[in-house]
């Protein structure tokens, strides 16, 4: 049996080794892609009028927190289009002749994907830029005084582009994206259902009060959904006959401590530096990571969404402050500073 007590099963970001099994799980039509109904509608609309103009699809940015289907849209925004997909991330561009080699490469109407576009580098955004307005590559050859630009004609494209952080994203880069949507956390009903179809796909029984519970355990997010579901699944072989009954699902869950709202170590940590070591002031995002030893970024990208989605944390100019939900919660007297 794996080691249950990982500290990052709650982290939404895919790990090494899931990449391979995420895909299988992922539904391929807008019509199997559960939630996000707003962005959905939208989308189909959008893809549609693209089919019947016989036109490439306006460059789209999807933002939100990691782990809500970002890459699994994209991809079926280009299998509805009926288009190729290239995917790739801001991180793996790392001079302008990477981007170009990619952009010349594409065909006419081809989806290009960039995960985590707010880490392109400057230099290589410069280079975008005319490839997204005009479907043109400028190129310098040569150095110095001999130096000459020529341009290159690209095939009608469109680019996805996903990011977790919308305001790291340069003004003139976020400009030039026809369709902006953002995805939000799941409900629990939406959840309940990713759960279900993730379980037929598995081959798992699963009852339904059993998957409710997972869902509400889950922070919104379909990628834990579906790491927690493979875990429990391993503690109903162990401990019953592989049927994740709601009594299997709720020790697992324990076992994992993750509470009944999703909240797991980490989470209460944050809660109880907070009103425990800064007396409930309000807190700077350094500060808070150099005390529990984090990163900041995995504070911002990890942790907060979730906890001031549901009412814990909250966002103030001086830094981050408990509610009286949070103090509720961990069983602590809340007072007014």
């Amino acid at each position: 049996m794996e080691d249950f007590n990982n500290n990052n099963i709650l982290d939404p970001n895919v790990k090494d080794d899931e990449e391979i099994s995420e895909v299988s799980l992922r539904p391929q039509k807008l019509s199997e892609y559960i939630g996000q109904k707003k962005v959905k509608e939208s989308m189909k609309v959008y893809i549609e009028s693209a089919k019947q103009r016989g036109e490439a699809l306006d460059h789209v940015l999807l933002y939100g927190p990691p782990g809500l289907g970002k890459t699994t849209l994209s991809n079926i925004i280009a299998n509805e289009l009926g288009s190729n997909i290239k995917i790739t991330s801001g991180p793996a561009i790392e001079r302008p002749g990477d981007l170009a080699a990619i952009l010349t490469n594409l065909a006419e109407k081809d989806v290009l994907f960039i995960d985590e576009i707010h880490r392109l580098n400057k230099s290589i955004e410069e280079v975008l830029y005319p490839a997204l307005e005009d479907y043109c590559l400028d190129i310098i050859i040569g150095k110095g005084p001999t130096a000459k630009s020529i341009r290159l004609e690209l095939p009608k494209f469109t680019l996805i582009g996903a990011t977790t952080r919308v305001g790291s994203l340069a003004a003139p880069l976020r400009d030039r994206f026809g369709i902006v949507s953002k995805l939000e956390l799941y409900s629990v009903e939406d959840l309940t259902t990713i759960i279900q179809r993730s379980s037929e796909i598995l081959g798992v029984k699963i009852d339904y009060k059993a998957a409710q519970e997972l869902a509400k355990r889950s922070r919104g997010t379909p990628r834990i959904a579906n790491r927690l579901l493979k875990r429990i699944r391993d503690y109903a072989v162990v401990l019953g006959n592989g049927a994740l009954t709601l009594e299997i699902t709720k020790i697992a869950l324990d076992k994992l401590d993750i509470d009944e709202l999703g909240l797991d170590n980490t989470d209460r940590r944050i809660l109880e530096t907070i009103i425990y070591k800064y007396s409930g002031r309000a807190v700077g995002v350094e500060t808070l990571a150099a005390t529990l030893n984090e990163e900041v970024e995995t504070i911002e990208d990890v942790y907060e969404p979730y906890l001031m989605q549901i009412g814990f944390l909250s966002r103030t100019p001086k830094g981050r402050i408990v509610t009286a939900l949070g103090y509720e919660h961990l069983g602590i007297e809340y007072k007014l500073n």
